[in-house]
């Protein structure tokens, strides 16, 4: 069943009210462009920053919009890929131009640049593009590993390729059951936004320590 933004909003406010004004304005903002067009650029500008420093899963952005409209589940998960795609060259570049200092900073910002060479090398070394696979499809940091490649001048192509087919199934898996199970997953998030939110940012937090148990 279609769900129109504001019959969602409806049923969400009484939820969101509960849980703080600022919540409440925070929730409001991304139903009010869920049917916007707008809302596919901010989605793409969004993920371009996730791939090169900001610390929020994509998937954070994509699910309110498509929940409450799921005709934008296309437009977005299109978005959300391309914006990643020019996000990991835009990384790979830092890497490959700026990696003395801007590079550095951003490793040491998210990382422990000691880990570079103490691990992530070492798994490069061993297991070669499934690291870039690993970082594709799941929260260990694909920044930190796109500044990396680019820094040792890891062939861009490759890369980029395999960026598009995993990041973009990804995504394409997030859209396609946000699309099917709308209504379900219209019941999860009203009673659960924050604290998915959290638990996104949490595993991606998390994606940082498992790079150091291999």
């Amino acid at each position: 069943m279609h769900c129109n933004v504001q019959v969602y909003k409806l049923q969400s406010s009484k939820f969101f009210a509960t849980n703080g004004e600022h919540q409440m304005k925070f929730s409001e903002y991304i139903l009010n462009k869920a049917e916007s067009r707008t809302y596919s650029w901010i989605v793409f500008l969004l993920t371009i920053c996730e791939s090169i420093f900001l610390f929020i899963p994509p998937e954070v952005f994509m699910t309110p919009p498509i929940i409450a409209n799921k005709k934008r589940a296309i437009p977005i998960t299109v978005a959300a890929s391309l914006g990643s795609i020019v996000g990991g060259a835009l990384a790979y570049m830092i890497g490959m131009w700026l990696y003395d200092s801007v590079g550095i900073w951003l490793i040491e910002t998210f990382s422990n640049p000691e880990l570079i060479e103490t691990t992530v090398k070492p798994m490069f070394t061993k297991y070669g593009i499934w690291i870039i696979v690993l970082t594709a499809v799941t929260p260990i940091p694909y920044k930190l590993l796109a500044i990396w490649l680019g820094f040792i001048g890891y062939p861009i192509w490759i890369f980029l390729a395999l960026s598009a087919v995993f990041r973009t199934g990804r995504f394409a898996i997030v859209g396609t059951l946000l699309y099917f199970f709308q209504e379900r997953a219209n019941a999860i998030v009203k009673k659960y936004f924050w604290p998915l939110t959290l638990g996104a940012i949490i595993a991606a937090g998390l994606g940082i320590c498992l790079i150091s148990l291999f």
